[in-house]
């Protein structure tokens, strides 16, 4: 069973896999470490013309290692997660000081980088030197959850060590790229998480879900739990020169990221304003709110509209006026890109 189950989906992915993504074909582990991280929780939809601009800006490890973290920052721009895009840069720089520029062959070792964990260094080891080191991301989870009847929620530590350990023992001897790609796709265009295409699927026949009916109930949901709620009032200081941002620092929510200044909760918005950012301002207008969810919690952004009215000459490194022009190039959260929109449109 073991072997059947590894020949037959490198023989549907011959056949009926993807092709022609822009980080397949390719055994450089620049390219395919960046698109494994780019497409954790992405769609690859999206993430394509995200890793193709990526690219142009940094061909090599090498260009990002050297770039400032500031220029990384808006390429990942509406991308979500950016704890991904700091460990990025910092896991270059850490290839360039301790191995030379050159990704270690090992893959014990390339799980010790930032930002990389099992799963991804595995992919790596895999696609780029043959080895024979299997994954584990979440397209890997369904299919085994689906195919071997596994009950319990995939993130659970019982769960994801059964899984580790029947992706060991199914992992082949050869073919170690196909099959991984494979999984990856598998997962992706035919085991998806609604309305899985069984019909389709080269596993069909031995399927445990798929002979029971029971592809919608596997894998096991994650546990329901009350999502937080929290609620945060942002500043729009309209100014001649744009609206005031302020970064925000490297570690955080929207860590290295332009953002509208937080209003600290029952402070007033014209003292604040003057005292922190020597901006004075007319009369304060609440916009309409915004609600954003994250991983784990939800917020509502309540802005504060007004026109500036002055605003210290000598501004601090981590504020900037931004235009509407330069919105698209500017590395801003994408509920904070919607607001300034909004923002813009009401002026």
């Amino acid at each position: 069973m073991v072997s059947e189950f590894a020949e037959r989906l490198i023989a549907w992915q011959k056949k009926e896999g993807r092709k022609g993504l822009p980080w397949q074909g390719t055994t450089d582990p620049y390219r395919v470490w960046l698109s494994e991280i780019m497409l954790q929780q992405t769609q690859v939809a999206t993430v394509i013309p995200y890793y193709q601009r990526f690219l142009a800006r940094f061909p090599t490890l090498a260009d990002l290692a050297a770039a400032p973290v500031e220029d990384v920052m808006p390429l990942w721009s509406g991308l979500g997660y950016y704890a991904r895009a700091r460990n990025l840069h910092k896991c270059a720089q850490t290839v360039v000081a301790r191995h030379g520029g050159e990704f270690p062959r090992d893959a014990a070792l390339i799980a010790e980088l930032p930002g990389i964990g099992r799963s991804t260094a595995n992919a790596i080891a895999s696609f780029c030197f043959g080895a024979q080191t299997p994954i584990l991301d979440g397209n890997v989870k369904r299919v085994f959850a689906r195919y071997f009847g596994i009950e319990g929620f995939p993130g659970t530590l019982k769960v994801e060590r059964e899984m580790w350990a029947l992706a060991e023992q199914l992992m082949p001897a050869k073919n170690t790229g196909t099959y991984t790609q494979a999984q990856m796709d598998l997962g992706a265009t035919i085991c998806t998480r609604g309305k899985p295409l069984c019909g389709r699927c080269p596993l069909a026949d031995s399927c445990v879900a798929h002979r029971d009916g029971r592809a919608a109930e596997l894998p096991t949901a994650r546990p329901k739990k009350v999502v937080p709620e929290r609620e945060s009032v942002f500043l729009v200081m309209h100014g001649p020169q744009g609206i005031l941002l302020e970064q925000r620092p490297p570690s955080g929510i929207w860590g290295g990221l332009l953002c509208l200044p937080e209003l600290p909760a029952g402070t007033d918005a014209a003292l604040y304003a003057q005292q922190q950012y020597g901006v004075t301002a007319k009369t304060w207008q609440e916009l309409p709110s915004l609600r954003h969810t994250f991983t784990h919690f939800r917020l509502t952004l309540r802005p504060l509209h007004a026109e500036v009215t002055q605003a210290a000459a000598a501004m601090e490194r981590n504020l900037r006026w931004l235009a509407a022009d330069d919105y698209a190039a500017a590395a801003l959260p994408t509920p904070i890109r919607t607001l300034l929109e909004m923002a813009t449109d009401d002026a």
